[in-house]
């Protein structure tokens, strides 16, 4: 299998002070998520905005009003077609996962009601995101992306620069949580399973795997 270098946890790197305007990461990220947005837009969905991959199988949700989501304020839609054809037992998944023809995998970041108008652009409702969860975004140097950690090995990544990197945005699953369900983990149509390099809580580098979908949008 391929390796490949996702962005570590913020909490496994060493970072600037995570505020204002020394917060270099994640600032950043925003500048980053806004040009993403350029060029692979986000639709409104009642009080969310939902980033869809270019084939349609994956979804980035994120809330643009933390205090009117239900189970999560960011989370991830997938097609489960592609895992329940690999042999996915949709009742040995984690509780409320499978939903119908989605799998979902989330987390909520409490009841905490932005200021209106963070709600009015995709992009400053990922700002309350920074603002308010900063400990869930992380970037890695290697691969130049920043990242939302999702909890449970499951994350959305997209690039600092898409014009020098081919993996403008990444969908990132644990494939342990559907191997568990009988899913054959390396045959699930549209993911590739790849040794991944990233970085344990004492900031040393760990190989895991994970199952990626990757897009160049760019």
């Amino acid at each position: 299998m391929k390796k490949l270098l996702l962005c570590a946890l913020c909490a496994a790197l060493p970072l600037l002070a995570a505020c204002g305007a020394l917060d270099v990461i994640g600032n950043d990220s925003v500048t980053a998520f806004d040009e993403m947005l350029n060029v692979l837009p986000a639709a409104a969905d009642g009080d969310t905005w939902v980033l869809t991959a270019p084939d349609g199988a994956a979804a980035f949700v994120w809330s643009g009003d933390f205090g009117k989501t239900d189970a999560y304020d960011v989370w991830l839609e997938l097609d489960a077609a592609p895992f329940t054809a690999a042999g996915l037992d949709p009742a040995r998944l984690p509780a409320g996962m499978a939903q119908g023809r989605r799998l979902v995998a989330g987390v909520s970041l409490g009841a905490q009601t932005p200021a209106p108008e963070t709600s009015a652009s995709p992009v400053l409702s990922y700002g309350q995101i920074v603002t308010r969860a900063r400990t869930r975004i992380g970037y890695h140097a290697a691969m130049d992306h920043f990242g939302v950690d999702l909890d449970g090995g499951f994350m959305f990544e997209w690039a600092r620069d898409m014009t020098a990197n081919d993996k403008d945005i990444v969908f990132v699953l644990d494939p342990e949580v559907f191997r568990r369900a009988g899913v054959d983990v390396g045959t699930v149509e549209g993911w590739t399973l790849a040794t991944v390099e990233t970085m344990d809580e004492a900031g040393r580098p760990v190989e895991v795997e994970k199952l990626l979908k990757p897009f160049d949008i760019g």
